[in-house]
């Protein structure tokens, strides 16, 4: 399913299985392409995308259809219309039927063992509707022609928005600055909190911001096994911007992101025009990724150059190799400490009394 060169293959899995100092995990021998995770839950639909006409999805080329009957979603290996001549496969349990659920406005699809798929290992996303219901222009969906670990690792540097993303989010200019980045064995987070910062165009045009400057804090927390991330920026004066970024691998150089920007507590124009901001900044990243992602498909004798200020991405990247060594030892279970369900907003800065939504 996934196509890779078998000297690929090989070389990752063998390097996996052996988690010591002396193979040990590096972040310049990275090869995202080749990197599995399973047992997680992966957001493949927004919810009212679905209806009773199927409608295909991918994680790592598996096909989900995906269609509701009497309501219920139902997610599948094959289209309820096809003939069937292969056998299902494992992820189904030999049933050909994933385990489903919809969550936040989402339906979620299970990629690994069936028998281990529990609500318990959905990430937590406090800023969005557990029941759905977010507005349509809140949410879209875009793609990039680039591996998914490559775009979260894009991602979780915050500082990089600063240079491609200043004609949205503002340049690198600030009085202060202090970073922060720290993991579990499933997620990986970044703070960011600059005083005197410059202020944000989209808030300055749409937002009714009048000062020079704002207290900025941002967070970025990527679930690793999901490939999906939570952005969280509270900018002051100004409002939060509350994003769902999930990146769903639909081959192994292909990434689907279905996009929730939660603005309802915004100024009103500034909550309906933050969201459209994503096709452009998704632009700008895929400018950035895209290229580079065919040079991580196979090893390379050229080392990536780091800096210190280089710690949250290599910091994704080893833990990634992590959980692939853990998981190609034959352990998929989430550790204590990696409940992905437990409620994070404290961590996102996220105010309890902003989003009161019921369960």
């Amino acid at each position: 399913m996934l196509d890779l060169p078998p000297d690929v293959r090989d070389e990752q899995s063998n390097a996996s299985m052996d988690p010591s100092p002396r193979t040990g995990f590096s972040a310049n021998s990275w090869m995202p392409h080749s990197i599995v995770l399973k047992d997680t839950w992966f957001p493949l639909a927004h919810a009212d995308a679905i209806g009773e006409r199927p409608a295909r999805r991918a994680v790592y080329s598996h096909p989900y259809y995906l269609w509701r009957d009497k309501g219920a979603v139902i997610a599948s290996e094959f289209h309820p219309r096809e003939k069937v001549t292969r056998a299902a496969s494992e992820l189904t349990g030999g049933t050909g039927r994933y385990p489903v659920m919809e969550r936040y406005g989402y339906v979620w699809g299970w990629f690994g063992n069936p028998g281990a798929a529990d609500e318990i290992h959905l990430p937590n996303l406090p800023f969005l509707p557990p029941k759905g219901g977010l507005p349509g222009h809140m949410r879209g969906t875009v793609r990039f022609d680039c591996t998914a670990p490559l775009s979260l690792e894009n991602l979780i540097d915050l500082t990089h928005a600063d240079f491609l993303h200043a004609n949205v989010v503002g340049d690198e200019k600030s009085e202060s600055e202090d970073i922060k980045v720290f993991s579990d064995s499933e997620t990986i987070t970044m703070i960011r909190h600059c005083i005197g910062k410059s202020v944000a165009p989209a808030m300055r045009f749409f937002g009714g911001v009048k000062a020079k400057t704002q207290e900025v804090r941002q967070v970025i927390r990527i679930y690793v096994r999901s490939h999906a991330a939570i952005a969280y920026g509270r900018f002051r004066p100004g409002d939060d911007v509350p994003l769902f970024h999930p990146c769903v691998p639909e081959t192994r150089d292909r990434t689907r992101l279905d996009f929730a920007m939660n603005t309802s507590r915004s100024h009103n124009l500034f909550r309906y025009v933050m969201p459209m901001a994503s096709y452009l900044v998704s632009r700008q990243d895929s400018s950035m990724t895209s290229p580079q992602s065919a040079r991580y498909a196979r090893p390379e004798k050229r080392r990536d150059l780091h800096s210190k200020l280089d710690g949250p991405s290599t910091g994704y990247r080893l833990l990634m190799q992590q959980l692939a060594a853990r998981q190609a030892a034959g352990d998929f279970a989430y550790r204590a400490d990696g409940i992905v369900s437990k409620d994070c907003s404290e961590i996102i800065g996220c105010d309890p009394g902003m989003f009161p939504y019921p369960n």
